[in-house]
């Protein structure tokens, strides 16, 4: 929580430095080392060194204080969320303004904070940018930043933001470059908007800013049945004129940089029905998170997962998975019975929340899961849930659904697992 005369600390690490020197969870802080703490990105940049010095009030009085510490540790202060700045565009292809009535209100928030970016890879449009703002970016080195550029056609970025009043995205990233600080940008497709001519328009101008642009993410638009704005989703051709085009971009990028810069997202591959390129060929997987290179990731370390003696190969242990990726899951789970005579029953869950265009796991919700596996689960002894279709750090699918929630309607033992093939084999191992 932000607040004009400081943020508010919302816990204290037991036995750290700060509970010992008497600071309190309620407490304000104002300054550390001299400088005016607004969110904790101020915190976080301002407490580096081994001598630290807080004021904090508390009740209205000023309390300072001194700490020295130790090389590698923490002082302990836990801050409020800072309040996360909110878009005020209206893409034609928003997610958020694609789902239906009655989810939890946070999944409605559109965010479009830098700090976010900076601190978690969300992409922002620079749009709600102010002079201050990008100051601070500078002067605190807050790179890499996760940009959504779509178009570098002014008149087209502006139309696909349902913002007219949009900057030049050209003469935001040349700020950006000129004061060295990094960025990923990513292009959603949509077909008769930012494709063709466009796409390699709008590839060869962010170019332009490499290495300041370290990476290029294309990522086909994702379309759920509720959306509003009459769109054509990408369809196999798009797939295919897009990967070419890419490919012969890379080719050119990795023969002068020794690296390809611009990749395609592995639902693009999907829909083209064409092989993925080599794990290697995606550099440090920078936008992996963007669905850029996840599927490489699994089939890779696939092949090189450890199977353990531990795991009885008389139980049966079956899991989920969204339609795109269940054909990659299931070659696996073929591999672990033919191998290691290990057997777990892979399920497609079609999603009919959001519409079965909506292919991805991530996207499922657990009354899709319960209903595509309310018959499924004869002779099974543990579902295998995948922890990418769960909140952070909780047990709830996108629809409120719980785990216990699906334990109980399907009467069966019920384990969160990581969804990676180490994980998988982790999970059965635990499910003993």
């Amino acid at each position: 929580m932000q607040r004009k005369d400081g943020v508010e600390i919302e816990s204290i690490n037991p036995k750290s430095i700060a509970e010992k020197e008497g600071l309190l969870p309620g407490d304000l802080l104002i300054s550390v080392n001299g400088q005016r703490i607004h969110d904790s990105i101020d915190f976080l940049f301002y407490k580096n060194g081994s001598e630290l010095s807080t004021v904090v009030l508390r009740k209205g009085r000023k309390i300072s204080s001194q700490f020295m510490l130790k090389e590698g540790e923490d002082i302990g202060i836990i801050l409020k969320p800072f309040k996360i700045k909110r878009c005020t565009n209206n893409c034609i292809f928003c997610f958020v303004s694609q789902l239906p009535k009655g989810l939890r209100k946070s999944l409605y928030i559109k965010d479009e904070d830098y700090r976010m970016s900076f601190l978690y890879g969300n992409y922002v449009t620079l749009t709600n940018l102010d002079a201050q703002d990008k100051k601070r970016i500078v002067q605190q080195r807050l790179s890499p930043l996760y940009i959504s550029v779509h178009s570098t056609n002014k008149s087209i970025r502006n139309t696909m933001l349902g913002n007219p009043r949009a900057g030049d995205i050209l003469k935001e990233l040349k700020f950006f470059k000129e004061n060295k600080i990094r960025m990923h940008t990513q292009i959603v497709l949509c077909p008769g908007y930012n494709d063709g001519r466009e796409l390699q328009k709008t590839i060869r101008d962010l170019y332009g800013f490499y290495p300041y642009v370290s990476s290029i993410a294309v990522v086909p638009v994702g379309l759920t049945m509720y959306r509003k704005q009459t769109m054509r989703p990408v369809e196999q051709e798009d797939a295919i004129k897009a990967i070419e085009m890419i490919n012969a971009f890379q080719r050119r990028f990795k023969k002068k940089h020794g690296e390809h810069i611009v990749y395609a997202a592995d639902e693009l591959y999907i829909k083209a029905g064409f092989n993925f390129p080599s794990l290697r060929d995606y550099g440090d997987l920078s936008q992996i998170e963007n669905g850029v290179g996840m599927v490489p990731l699994f089939i890779s370390q696939a092949k090189k997962v450890k199977i353990s003696d531990t795991i009885p190969r008389k139980k049966k242990y079956f899991t989920f998975t969204g339609v795109s990726f269940y054909p990659y899951l299931r070659k696996f789970a073929d591999r672990l019975l033919e191998k290691e005579n290990i057997t777990v029953g892979i399920i497609p869950v079609e999603n009919t929340f959001f519409g079965r265009t909506v292919t991805v796991t991530g996207l499922l919700t657990g009354r899709d899961v319960i209903r595509t596996l309310s018959d499924r689960t004869e002779g099974q002894e543990c579902l295998l849930i995948p922890d990418t279709v769960l909140r952070n750090g909780e047990d709830m699918f996108l629809d409120d659904i719980t785990k216990k929630d699906i334990e109980d309607a399907l009467d069966i033992k019920v384990r969160i697992i990581e969804s990676t093939p180490d994980g998988l084999i982790k999970g059965m191992e635990a499910a003993n």
